[in-house]
């Protein structure tokens, strides 16, 4: 689809209420966020309804039991990730078309099909799969943890397998398993950032985060190979394990290095990874001449750097940083997403809200930027772990606005989108 046809299209939309897409004003800023699509309760694309109906009655699909949690854009797929936390969640993987669907609440239908979406086939299926990532070789990076359950009712079911996929043909290209030595008996990585180098598509890195287990696992995708890296700075600040999301109050003081981005390859040839942790109001940095090495990854502590506290309400979920440098994060407490133009310091006076709104932005879970479009999904998380879900009421969306749109009028439009000029990176 051609960016002017997507715009023409949002303009379209934007206008009022049409097939269920509602326009959302932001109450920061003067960009519309648009409702793209948005569930009660997620469904599934089923051959028919004699097969739902059926997986219903044998508990393989429970309806409320599914809470979508990651995204990705590629061409005319958005996917869509719903791990399996509880019982009855048919697919893990799945995309919805975006040639067929332009709003409403679409069923989800299993990638690459239903068969490879089967729990605990190790080897064959994926079981739970968080956040995924697309690069530009048309490749689908996927970590599949395994795992069946949260927290106390976790079950390892399969190793821990990295999955890439080609996008264009739907086969898996290659499967990784993790090593012993990359996970420890509190693993739990949801999240990856995939480094794309100067070498071209063999020249790919990818970097998983262990939030529970405090290390950031490496695979280099030319050697085959992955180390696990550890540093103090990936574990929870002990001050800011409290939280107030979604008119609840509850405590995730465990949770250490989640969201990645990755800045720009620079002069030298590398990029920067930023990270924090959940529990945490801080971003670190660290070069990927860092971590690409796996002999260097082991010994340099101090080639990790400490950026700024992003203020008090400053827990983040999910961040990612466009090709021009535009950093932008969830900001959970905020019901928010906040970004940064890294030609700037990392600083709270350098940060902006890009969009905010009390009831549509409970607890954006993940967030992306495709073709000049700003892509964010909510899914009142902490409602459905700790507490219990209205599904009466709209409990998930996905929804848009154009970046341009979005930074106008804040610090992040410093210089003109689109263009970096001598970016701050840390190397």
């Amino acid at each position: 689809m051609s960016s002017e046809f997507l715009l023409l299209c949002l303009l379209y939309l934007a206008s009022g209420a049409v097939n269920g897409i509602q326009r959302w004003g932001t109450q920061f800023g003067q960009a519309p966020l648009l409702e793209r699509f948005f569930w009660r309760t997620m469904d599934f694309a089923y051959p028919d309804e004699g097969s739902r109906r059926l997986a219903m009655m044998k508990g393989d699909f429970i309806p409320e039991n599914a809470l979508p949690v990651g995204i990705e854009i590629w061409r005319n797929k958005l996917f869509v990730s719903v791990p399996r936390w509880r019982n009855g969640i048919p697919a893990t993987l799945n995309y919805i078309s975006l040639d067929t669907n332009r709003g409403g609440s679409p069923r989800l239908t299993p990638y690459p099909n239903w068969a490879q979406n089967k729990a605990g086939a190790c080897g064959s299926g994926l079981t739970t799969v968080y956040r995924i990532h697309a690069d530009s070789c048309d490749r689908l990076w996927v970590l599949d943890t395994g795992t069946i359950g949260i927290g106390n009712t976790t079950i390892q079911a399969c190793p821990y397998t990295l999955n890439v996929f080609d996008l264009t043909s739907d086969k898996i290209l290659r499967q990784y398993r993790l090593r012993a030595e990359d996970i420890n008996m509190n693993t739990f990585i949801a999240n990856i950032a995939v480094d794309l180098g100067r070498g071209g598509c063999e020249d790919a890195f990818a970097y998983l985060s262990d939030e529970l287990g405090y290390g950031l696992i490496v695979y280099s995708w030319q050697q085959n190979k992955s180390w696990r890296v550890t540093h103090s700075y990936f574990m929870p600040d002990p001050l800011a394990g409290d939280y107030n999301i979604g008119g609840l109050n509850f405590q995730w003081g465990e949770e250490g290095i989640f969201g990645m981005s990755l800045s720009p390859i620079s002069a030298s040839g590398f990029r920067t990874l930023f990270f924090h942790p959940l529990s945490s109001r801080r971003e670190f940095a660290i070069s990927t001449r860092i971590l690409r090495d796996e002999q260097l990854s082991q010994d340099s502590y101090h080639e990790f750097q400490v950026l700024p506290e992003r203020g008090p309400l400053g827990h983040c979920t999910a961040s990612l940083m466009d090709e021009t440098g535009l950093q932008f994060f969830n900001l959970i407490d905020q019901n928010a997403v906040g970004c940064w133009n890294s030609q700037l310091p990392y600083a709270p006076e350098n940060h902006a809200v890009v969009a905010r709104h009390d009831e549509a932005l409970i607890f954006p879970a993940d967030v992306k930027v495709n073709r000049g479009m700003l892509w964010v999904i909510s899914d009142r998380m902490p409602v459905f772990l700790e507490s219990t879900l209205n599904y009466t009421d709209v409990n998930f969306r996905i929804l848009t606005v154009p970046v341009r749109d979005a930074i106008a009028g804040t610090v992040c439009e410093s210089s003109p989108w689109g263009l970096i000029g001598n970016s701050v990176w840390w190397e």
